[in-house]
């Protein structure tokens, strides 16, 4: 049995399930699945709700923990200097994508697509998750790149929404993120007061954060990003697993050890969530939307990585020129994120349908990343297995 679960979740059967699912559903009978996303459950509550602002707090939590182990002694991104690369990296996968499609539209699009700009920006994080494991090696220091880089990129993603594609009528707030930076100070006192169960945490410091970002009209899955690294941890990254764990079982750990596998399982709920889109036709602002993807991105990643190596900011051990631009192939899945980016873009149908395209077909980015790995012979790090 165990084997089995854990078969699922390293190839992601479930969020792959999830995804298939809600793609034949939304063009069998799209108005079936709009009315089981949208409909209300329970005190304004829709699935997408649940899933999108309640469920992923726990999934970016998880990448969250994985990151903060990597910048610990002994971690995959640690000196700090090797946490500041993917951060470069970020920001030539934002700044690349805006490149190709601007000048992609300059040549075959018109003025109306101009506003499109922002929807290759996006990295659709648990996509990219699943194939970084898949391509690397769920150990390579590749995926805790990419986690980094994704996490980043989505903050940013944030920024660009709220400045370029606000909604009227949901203005952005920003007095409210002072509750956030509540949140990260009661955390910090819980740690203070040596707190080693993870709820007060998450309940208190996890609250106060979800709200702030709520009420500001940011996204708030990336609540728990900013509790996450006060849970009480090891002073360095021992690089064992929870059941081998000798110094502790830490906070962070524990809370990894109990939530991984939920997470893993409810991603079917975010595919089947996100990914219904229904096909429609194709125009210039698909290409425009999946060049910028596939080239901008892809480029811009693998310029600014190799930028920030020169300024004396490292890639981490066991990262080259191969794996830093795979990584940027895998950061070229929008999908998801894309389709929601497209959305607030565009209010012509047609044109937010071709868009919407251009964002479903980023998803062959991860056929071409796992070929491209196979090519480039990348040595996948596999964790150890749990004993029986």
């Amino acid at each position: 049995m165990r084997k089995t679960v854990q078969l699922l979740q390293e190839f992601s059967i479930p969020l792959i399930a999830g995804v298939v699912v809600a793609l034949i559903w939304a063009n069998v009978s799209p108005h079936s699945y709009h009315e089981f996303i949208e409909k209300e459950l329970f005190f304004g509550a829709n699935f997408h709700f649940l899933v999108n602002d309640i469920f992923m707090l726990f999934f970016f939590a998880i990448a969250g923990v994985e990151i903060t182990q990597s910048v610990l002694p002994g971690g995959d991104l640690n000196p700090i200097k090797k946490a500041i690369n993917p951060l470069y990296a970020t920001l030539g996968g934002v700044l690349g994508p805006v490149a190709v499609y601007l000048s992609l539209n300059a040549l075959i699009g018109s003025p109306e697509l101009v506003r499109g700009w922002g929807i290759p920006t996006a990295t659709d994080i648990a996509l990219a998750w699943l194939v970084a494991r898949f391509v690397f090696g769920a150990a390579h220091p590749a995926v805790k790149f990419l986690l980094l880089l994704a996490i980043a990129d989505d903050a940013i993603g944030l920024f660009i929404i709220a400045v370029f594609y606000p909604d009227p009528t949901h203005p952005t707030e920003p007095i409210w993120l002072l509750l956030v930076l509540a949140g990260m100070a009661l955390a910090f006192i819980l740690r203070k007061m040596k707190v080693r169960n993870y709820w007060p945490y998450i309940l208190g410091g996890g609250i106060l954060s979800w709200t702030g970002l709520h009420n500001a009209h940011l996204h708030p899955a990336l609540a728990l990003v900013f509790i996450v690294p006060f849970l009480p941890h090891p002073a360095k990254e021992t690089g064992r697993l929870f059941e081998e764990d000798l110094e502790e079982h830490s906070t962070l750990s524990q809370f990894e050890h109990e939530w991984k596998v939920i997470v893993d399982f409810g991603l079917f709920f975010f595919g089947l969530a996100n990914a219904g889109v229904e096909f429609s036709e194709i125009g210039t602002a698909t290409w425009l939307v999946f060049f910028g993807l596939l080239v901008g991105k892809t480029v811009g990643i693998y310029l600014l990585g190799n930028l920030a190596k020169l300024l004396g900011f490292p890639l981490p051990n066991g990262m080259g020129q191969k794996e830093l631009f795979l990584a940027g192939l895998v950061a070229a899945i929008g999908l998801t994120v894309a389709l929601f980016v497209a959305g607030a873009a565009f209010t012509n149908p047609e044109i937010q349908g071709a868009a919407k395209m251009g964002a479903l077909f980023s998803g062959a980015n991860a056929i071409l990343a796992i070929i491209l790995g196979k090519v480039l012979r990348i040595q996948k790090v596999r964790e150890r297995e749990n004993p029986a």
